[in-house]
């Protein structure tokens, strides 16, 4: 990128800046996002580019917010027969016992997300701690971004189910909702846990118990500890910010709604497979859209 310098105000300045201003040649930053989505560390690609850390950052919280904002104007009255939701768990600086009770930027921190069990579609998404206000806050994006009546299914956490629980209140009777409680044991020290028992119940409306399950959103969990650094577990590509781990689940949800190809389609992304694209978007297209 060619940058110029003012003799009058002593300010270098360049004639175009595609990226809100970073100072960062176009195609590096295309490069720098699809290492992002292919799961490389922030440090990693430092060496690899040359790119200062700090760039690559910018380069992330400037991708992420223009995912956020892609994803906000496409995917408005999604039409979906089940919907599946889930949580996933991350850290960020430190494991929650080294964080103090009341911070809410440190710590434990888990991403929600929906999915849409046919075409894969995620939904909508939240970061943040494991609270009621923030699952009734999930919930309540997920009903401004669908049309029509739909079947919900979750996990069995009681802030969901319970009487009183946030799917009750957001969604009243509007939805056909059922639950999904998996029991787990271990055969014995340092062993993987395993499934003993699953218990699926009814909670609002007549759901089809044979679809009552969240085995997609969980396909879709793996698939964002596979194609994002943040999320390995027992390493140190953990986040150091709030604010980068959800740049960085932004940026994961539209390349995976637009770009990444689904194997359960053929030669479609979700997000085609919704009817919401009809075409397989590139970074570049991203980098280029304006918030």
């Amino acid at each position: 990128m060619q940058r110029f310098f003012c003799d009058r105000c002593e300010k270098s300045y360049s004639e175009s800046q595609p990226l809100d201003g970073l100072r960062v040649d176009f195609k590096q930053a295309v490069q720098v996002v699809n290492l992002l989505c292919e799961s490389m560390g922030i440090r990693a690609i430092e060496r690899i580019t040359g790119l200062n850390r700090r760039t690559v950052l910018n380069i992330l919280e400037t991708a992420g917010q223009k995912a956020e904002q892609f994803i906000a104007d496409k995917q408005r009255c999604v039409q979906a027969d089940v919907v599946q939701a889930d949580e996933l768990h991350a850290i960020v600086s430190c494991r929650q016992q080294n964080a103090l009770p009341d911070e809410t930027e440190r710590g434990e921190q888990f991403t929600f997300l929906s999915v849409d069990r046919k075409s894969k579609l995620i939904i909508n998404w939240l970061v943040g701690k494991r609270t009621r206000e923030n699952a009734e806050r999930f919930m309540m994006e997920l009903k401004q971004r669908m049309t029509g009546r739909f079947q919900l299914v979750t996990d069995g956490w009681w802030t969901y189910t319970g009487i009183s629980g946030c799917v009750s209140a957001v969604f009243g009777t509007g939805i056909d909702y059922a639950m999904e409680t998996k029991y787990f044991a271990r055969p014995y020290a340092y062993a993987p846990r395993q499934v003993i028992g699953i218990r699926r119940r009814r909670r609002i409306g007549n759901p089809n118990m044979t679809l009552a399950s969240t085995a997609h959103a969980e396909r879709t969990n793996l698939s964002v500890r596979l194609f994002n650094r943040r999320f390995t577990r027992c390493t140190l590509g953990y986040s150091k910010k709030l604010d980068n781990l959800k740049s960085a689940v932004a940026l994961f949800a539209w390349h995976f709604n637009f770009v990444r190809l689904h194997s359960a389609h053929e030669h479609k992304t979700p997000a085609m497979a919704a009817g919401i694209a009809k075409n397989q978007m590139t970074v570049e297209e991203l980098l280029q859209s304006t918030i």
